[in-house]
């Protein structure tokens, strides 16, 4: 993203957040030069998409002028897509999120029945909770490879009939709307960045069923040359078992680590397990195979993490995604991140849980939606 982008985005975020009322505000949080701040909040003014409304308390110098967004009159339509679910929910342009719902789905029924239910589930959300509220935009996220910002899959392993699909047309020509189409664990990162809001670096990993990755650095996700960053679920780990992997590899740590491959493992020892849910109440139960496999599990992931955490030094590494709420497989990602990373690079690092949860993606989507969408008042 372009510096002004930049700029402009962080501005709104600090305006829609109540950290900054005023012009000597966003100069002393941005640390940027007045003219730049002026420069900035003269074309969201000319957008239509802030306000001037009053002055404030004096420092020392004229009262400043407050700041506030203007109201868009509308929401945004945000939805994230998992192997076997779809959380679907609204969001306010300022990026609250006003309802979420979740239903089950199969990835392996194909795009366009997939966009079907989700729509007829925008639907229904839109008509009980935002009756008179114009779509201003849509937000999707992916389970998979997204070449961003086309909104095109690319070669997703778990996703059949998906590869080479143009996900953002379908939904803009579905909805007439500004579309943005993005991979979850990205959206997810996003989403965690907002609620950390003072996050540093950080490195996000989406836990669940699969498992996805992200660098956020300087605010800004890293998504390399064809926005593809971030595939830390084929990385090749030891102690694996060698399974042979979706993407056609073996002993990549999708077929250790995930939801999927734990389900597999614990159905195939004869326990009634057939989903990473049901992983997750067998772990609750606390079921001594179980939490011990679940351990084993958080300890690769910790293995193919460690690489990153000596390479990058991170202030964070969370860890988002269903698996994330097993206290036991967090603990071991962090054991491990401990024991094979250098020393110094641990010393302040934070390891935890995410803080945005399930939501984190919708939150994440809200928030590249503000950036893209038009905002004006209609």
């Amino acid at each position: 993203m372009s510096e002004p982008a930049n700029l402009r985005e962080q501005a709104l975020g600090l305006l829609a957040s109540g950290k900054a009322t005023s012009r000597a505000d966003l100069v002393e949080t941005l640390q940027v030069a007045p003219s730049t701040v002026s420069s900035v909040v003269r074309r969201l003014l000319e957008e239509g998409t802030i306000l001037e409304e009053g002055v404030g308390v004096s420092t020392g110098g004229r009262r400043p002028k407050i700041l506030r967004l203007r109201e868009a009159g509308g929401v945004f339509a945000v939805a994230e897509l998992g192997a076997r679910h779809a959380r679907v929910g609204l969001c306010s342009p300022a990026g609250v999120l006003l309802a979420a719902e979740e239903s089950p789905v199969d990835i392996g029924a194909g795009p366009k029945a997939i966009f079907d239910e989700v729509t007829a589930i925008f639907e229904r959300l839109r008509s009980a909770q935002a009756p008179d509220q114009r779509l201003l935009a849509v937000g999707m996220a992916l389970p998979g490879p997204v070449e961003f910002p086309h909104g095109r899959l690319i070669g997703p392993a778990r996703m059949p009939g998906w590869s080479g699909y143009d996900a953002q047309t379908d939904l803009r020509d579905r909805f007439d709307a500004t579309v943005v189409v993005d991979n979850d664990a990205k959206a997810a990162a996003i989403g965690e960045h907002v609620a950390r809001r003072e996050a540093g670096d950080m490195i996000y990993v989406k836990a669940g069923t699969g498992i996805g990755g992200c660098l956020v650095s300087g605010g800004q996700v890293y998504r390399g040359g064809r926005g593809l960053s971030g595939d830390v679920t084929h990385v090749r780990v030891a102690d694996s078992g060698e399974r042979e992997c979706s993407c056609g590899s073996r002993g990549c740590l999708e077929t250790a680590a995930s939801g999927a491959a734990l389900a597999r493992e614990l159905a195939g020892r004869g326990l009634p397990v057939t989903s990473t849910r049901d992983v997750i109440a067998a772990t609750v139960n606390a079921d001594p195979a179980v939490v011990t496999l679940v351990r084993h599990a958080g300890r690769l992931l910790g293995v193919a993490l460690s690489g990153l955490v000596n390479f990058l030094n991170p202030d964070s590494v969370v860890i988002g995604g269903s698996l994330s709420s097993l206290d036991v497989y967090v603990a071991a990602v962090r054991g491990m991140l401990y024991e094979r990373c250098l020393p110094p690079l641990t010393q302040t690092l934070s390891i935890e849980a995410s803080l945005a949860g399930r939501d984190a993606a919708l939150i994440g989507l809200g928030r590249l939606l503000r950036e893209s969408a038009d905002l004006r008042p209609a």
